[in-house]
């Protein structure tokens, strides 16, 4: 589990958004529901952000079908002493995952090179270790893609997974490659190599999702565990870009809007001052409206959706409504999502932590006198949650 490596580039210009909301009058009858353009925020990092402007030409769409050739390697130092087919087998349910989290917009379809394919260089080599820098990564998968060229066509892919042996016991991790656009880069079959996940031996404690995980990262999302402190202080077990093993790992419904998994016209969005009732249906299932966002700045809004125990969230330690703020100039890492706890002192069963009991039933109200920001829960079911927005 680990962020994207990358140079670092100069901040791009974001488009400032403005809303179209117009100040009420006494004597104005009420006007449509403010779009949500008005509720999408600008990102400030100038890498993986929870920002709606994400750079197109760095990270890959996140719908469709995308191509992935998967390919198994092992090193001089580090030879393969079993099939490939357990390897496989370990990684394949992440394309169903992300299937369901996707409501079908995503289609990950992974092609696996079913061969051992020899390294030019031992595992020790490649100086796999917190603060691998992106060249040395770099080269890691172009002796990937170099040795796997003579048995594929790497014209027919949109991104490369690198899974080794278990036996290559120095490449302990699993960093994702976003390539440098700036930069001559990897080119295969005529083809410039611009995304790979290069797995490491926490595969066989993450599972398939850090599959789930990394790839995300190739479509643009943060990571929201925290790089310094408690490791899941800001959105524990909610969203797999957070705690891989959480018990909710869903992305949470601002994720599937900013991937486009979700309508601009699933989105209840409150840009200034008033009053908003709004029906959610829970974001594992399909239709209705998503998510509820209070606009609070021109990088912040808080997000209101509604969460259940199915699909990826089967084994959620809470279900009702998820209240979150969204910090689109914060760096992956620091927080650019943090989820407010229904009930902070609640004492949690085996297994779970304080924060993954963080969702609001009916009666329960969150509150941010600094922004003038509420959020009341008035109903809720199996169907859903009834919530009432409100900001000074």
């Amino acid at each position: 589990m680990t962020t994207p490596l990358h140079r670092m580039r100069p901040l791009a210009a974001a488009a400032t958004l403005i809303s179209c909301l117009s100040a009420p009058t006494a004597a104005a009858a009420p006007g449509p529901p403010p779009p949500a353009a008005g509720c999408a925020l600008p990102g400030r990092t100038g890498w993986t952000d929870e920002g709606h402007d994400t750079d197109r030409t760095q990270f890959q769409p996140a719908t469709a079908t995308r191509r992935v050739l998967t390919l198994y390697v092992d090193f001089p130092d580090a030879p393969a002493t079993d099939s490939t087919e357990p390897y496989a087998a370990h990684l394949a349910p992440a394309a169903g995952w992300m299937g369901r989290a996707s409501q079908g917009r995503l289609r990950l379809v992974n092609t696996a090179l079913r061969r051992w394919i020899r390294m030019p260089a031992e595992s020790t080599s490649y100086g796999f270790a917190r603060g691998l820098t992106f060249e040395a990564h770099e080269k890691y998968v172009r002796d990937a893609i170099t040795a796997a060229d003579p048995y594929a066509d790497f014209s027919r892919y949109d991104m490369v997974y690198v899974v080794p042996t278990r036996t290559a016991t120095a490449i302990p991790f699993s960093p994702t490659y976003l390539y440098d656009p700036a930069a001559p880069g990897i080119t295969a079959d005529g083809t410039r190599l611009k995304w790979a996940v290069t797995f490491g031996q926490d595969m066989w404690r993450w599972g398939p999702k850090v599959a789930v995980h990394e790839t995300a990262h190739t479509f643009g999302l943060p990571d929201l565990y925290a790089f310094t402190g408690a490791t899941h202080q800001y959105v524990g077990g909610w969203d797999v870009m957070g705690d891989i093993a959480g018990h909710a790992p869903q992305y949470l419904g601002w994720h599937a809007w900013k991937l486009g998994w979700t309508r601009d016209d699933q989105v209840a969005c409150l840009a200034a001052s008033g009053r908003r009732t709004v029906r959610l249906t829970p974001v594992e299932q399909p239709g209705g409206t998503k998510i509820a966002v209070l606009r609070t700045s021109e990088t912040t809004a808080y997000v209101a959706e509604s969460r259940l125990a199915q699909g990826n969230d089967a084994a959620a330690c809470s279900t009702g409504v998820l209240v979150y703020k969204v910090d689109s100039a914060a760096r992956t890492g620091e927080g650019p999502v943090r989820i407010m706890n229904a009930d902070p002192t609640a004492t949690p069963p085996t297994g779970c932590t304080p924060l993954d009991l963080a969702a609001y039933a009916p009666g329960q109200s969150f509150t941010d006198p600094t922004t003038g920001v509420r959020i009341d829960v008035l109903a809720g079911a199996g169907a859903g949650d009834t919530v009432r927005l409100s900001k000074e």
